[in-house]
């Protein structure tokens, strides 16, 4: 029989241990980027969700650098940035979408930012969230970085990249199908407080104060842990 638990996004705990630290290191060191924020609380939003661990993760070991940006005081979600001072390069080479790498005839990356991004459970940066990032500091002064493409401008086969040059930020456009050594992608993560959070054995699922979220599909309904 296959063992479920193998297909869940979840980290060993020497990974989860070793994460939290690496993060808790890069918050304290770059405090300028979350002025007003503690730790603790972050880290209690990321030990109530595996899956967001996991991504942060999947960030982490493919030279994103996370770190926490801010906090939606309106959903009570810590954001998270790709903060490595160049573009990621554990995620160079790759074309904007799925379409784009298609299209091409030879040559073909193995991925494409897009795909690779939901594959991590992450979103692009969009454009405005790019020129956030450039706030807190001087990011891809040597590489390039791409950014979520408005739909009007994929569907004329284009896609926008960003970068830092001559002490301004530039936002740049290619062919969706382009991919260079150069170019990765950033991308961002909203931390809070997970459906599956950990409760005594038995004890009925309270969509209000286990969930912390107001999920039509969980109301007038008891669920317990197996």
């Amino acid at each position: 029989m296959t063992n479920m638990k193998s297909n869940k996004k979840e980290l060993s705990p020497k990974q989860r241990e070793e994460l939290l630290r690496a993060l808790k290191d890069r918050f304290e060191k770059n405090l300028n980027r979350h002025k007003g924020l503690e730790w603790a609380k972050v880290q209690a939003k990321l030990e109530a969700n595996a899956e967001k661990l996991w991504s942060l993760n999947e960030m982490e070991s493919t030279g994103g650098e996370p770190d926490v940006v801010r906090h939606d005081k309106k959903t009570d979600e810590y954001i998270f940035f790709d903060c490595s001072a160049e573009s990621p390069k554990g995620r160079t080479s790759v074309c904007y979408d799925r379409e784009g790498l298609e299209s091409r005839k030879e040559h073909k990356p193995k991925n494409n930012a897009i795909d690779m991004a939901a594959a991590m459970g992450i979103e692009l940066l969009t454009e405005e969230e790019y020129q956030e990032l450039q706030k807190l500091g001087n990011f891809d002064t040597k590489t390039s970085s791409w950014v979520k493409t408005p739909s009007d401008i994929r569907k004329l086969g284009g896609a926008l990249y960003c970068d830092r040059r001559y002490g301004r930020v530039f936002v740049g456009h290619n062919g969706a199908q382009s991919y260079y050594s150069a170019r990765a992608f950033r991308g961002s993560l909203r931390a809070s407080i997970s459906r599956s959070v950990s409760r005594p054995i038995g004890k009925p699922f309270n969509e209000f104060t286990d969930c912390g979220w107001h999920h039509a599909s969980c109301r007038n309904r008891s669920y317990f842990q197996r």
